[in-house]
């Protein structure tokens, strides 16, 4: 099994717990954020395509930071996909589901996690052999005890969720006792505000928390 196969690179990803979701606005913070994200004990990151600088962070990650695990986000549309494969992006996930992306993604043997949010739709993501599925908005869509009743009739097929949406450092061990959960997505612990200022210690110190609250759920 090579890196390029959906389970091996999301079992990197999602090994810490936790997995910190960005949208970052220019690209020349790119390389002090994947450092001080990695200083805090997480060396992975979800870039959204929420902002023009996205695929140019991705790349200076990729490129600069060989050993950090830089995903794209918010991929809703065959153009995303491209940039985040050209990007050097090692892993994507959409807040929705979108079988072309789904199937372009299968095609070129590249980790993807399409989003859901009801039954049918993670019906939609088992037809395709899918495994894992960002679920969001998590906090909107009911948290953990919704999840628990949608993946219930799937619990067989060995599925599993990134919840994000509503996702904090106070409630991640909420979601995290649950055994279908890989990690779970947090945007509060890299601001955009923060990365913005260039506060990077604060990022640290977030990534920090978030891993030792992990740690007290699943040492």
């Amino acid at each position: 099994m090579t890196e390029t196969v959906t389970d091996d690179v999301f079992a990197r990803a999602c090994r810490y717990g936790v997995m910190p979701v960005i949208a970052i606005e220019d690209a020349a913070h790119a390389i002090p954020l994947a450092d001080a994200l990695a200083e805090g004990g997480i060396p992975v990151a979800e870039v959204t395509f929420r902002t023009r600088a996205a695929a140019d962070a991705m790349a200076k990650m990729a490129a600069e930071r060989p050993d950090f695990l830089v995903g794209a986000g918010t991929v809703l549309d065959l153009d995303s996909l491209a940039a985040a494969r050209q990007s050097g992006a090692r892993f994507g996930l959409a807040p929705g589901f979108d079988p072309a992306i789904v199937d372009g993604a299968m095609a070129s043997g590249w980790a993807f996690a399409p989003g859901i949010m009801t039954p049918s739709e993670l019906s939609a993501a088992v037809r395709r052999g899918v495994k894992l599925c960002k679920f969001f908005p998590a906090g909107t869509a009911g948290g953990p005890k919704a999840l628990a009743g949608i993946s219930a009739p799937f619990a067989h097929l060995g599925m599993r969720f990134i919840p994000t949406g509503g996702v904090t450092v106070d409630n991640l061990g909420e979601w995290l006792k649950m055994d279908v959960i890989a990690a779970v997505g947090g945007t509060w612990i890299a601001k955009t505000d923060d990365i913005r200022e260039g506060r990077w210690a604060d990022i640290t110190r977030n990534a920090k928390a978030a891993v030792e609250a992990v740690k007290r759920v699943r040492p």
